[in-house]
């Protein structure tokens, strides 16, 4: 696809496609995401084949839980981002508008390297990968080659576009759904709530496997109301059989007096989830066990340790005790 278009109100414009800012941009200028420049026949992607980041993880880091447990991750991020989240954890690369290009590395290199350490996907990760798309899918393609599966990582604020384009190219997403807070959305993290959540719904729609995490910040999204909006939206517009990682805050980067979230508030947020019919909810970043149950039978199916996978009996997508379908993209999918 092509990434821009040229601007419904300025003709001298043109507007990046990457995201639901659509930035307009006039020649010599960036978007908001610091990396996406107008250089006058295009929107050119200045981080591409730029990587600042870049390891080879466990699959249940991401976190994805329903998505080929127990296997390697090659994750990799760039500088920039679209959003400003006072508590991200990936700062120094995610506020980071300093592009070094003293190191360049291809699609096709980054695929070869994933086959080569046995990874069965590739994260696109650390910062928002929708800002870097163009290098993103073409390492998909490449890594589709091998069998190998591709994974955004992402605060859900594609455009419409992107999501639709994903469609055979990302096999599954995290989203942060940060807040159910319009205001706190706006001015504390960046985008809207209403776009975001048109955005998984699209999302849910084009069968990208989805799974949701909400970081739980004290004073900030933690109101047992708040946490009821967030679990009646998955329930009612992705269904109960969508994952939701419920994820503990501690202090970083501009947030730095405030508390830990305590277990009492994540428990709260992890009753009331069950209580409302979630089929899969986790709490992640303390020592909680997040074991994923047969919804039918409850048998165990997989325990975990924090990222690590201590048995997995599952072989297939069905449950070997009572057969019921288990929701995922699980191993020979």
């Amino acid at each position: 696809m092509q990434y821009f278009k040229t601007s419904n109100t300025n003709p001298d414009k043109k507007t990046c496609l990457l995201c639901s800012y659509y930035c307009d941009l006039k020649e010599g200028q960036i978007g908001i995401c610091g990396v996406n420049k107008n250089t006058g026949e295009k929107i050119e992607c200045l981080v591409y084949g730029h990587i600042s980041a870049f390891n080879i993880d466990p699959i249940e880091k991401k976190p994805l839980y329903h998505f080929l447990p127990n296997s390697k991750s090659l994750s990799l991020g760039t500088v920039g981002c679209n959003f400003h989240c006072n508590f991200c954890q990936n700062h120094g690369i995610s506020q980071e508008k300093k592009i070094d290009k003293s190191n360049y590395i291809s699609a096709k290199d980054v695929a070869q390297i994933a086959k080569q350490r046995l990874c069965k996907s590739i994260s696109y990760t650390y910062n928002e990968p929708t800002i870097f798309y163009p290098f993103a899918k073409d390492i998909a393609i490449e890594a589709k080659k091998f069998g190998i599966k591709s994974v955004f990582v992402s605060n859900g604020f594609e455009s419409k576009e992107i999501i639709d384009d994903m469609v055979g190219v990302i096999d599954a997403i995290n989203v942060d759904l940060k807040s159910f807070n319009h205001k706190y959305y706006k001015s504390n993290l960046g985008g809207n709530l209403d776009q975001v959540l048109s955005n998984l719904i699209r999302l849910k729609k084009n069968k990208i496997w989805l799974e949701i995490t909400t970081l739980l910040v004290p004073s900030k999204n933690d109101s047992e109301e708040e946490i009821r909006k967030i679990v009646k939206f998955i329930k009612d517009n992705l269904g109960v059989n969508t994952p939701w990682h419920i994820s503990a805050f501690h202090p970083d980067y501009k947030e730095l007096n405030l508390p830990r979230t305590s277990f009492e508030k994540l428990k709260m947020a992890y009753d009331i989830a069950k209580n409302e019919g979630l089929l899969y909810v986790y709490i992640g970043n303390i020592g909680f066990p997040n074991n994923t149950y047969c919804p039918k039978c409850n048998t165990k199916l997989i325990s975990r340790e924090y990222f690590n996978v201590l048995d997995n009996k599952l072989t297939s997508s069905f449950c070997p005790e009572c057969n019921s379908k288990i929701d995922g993209i699980f191993e020979g999918e």
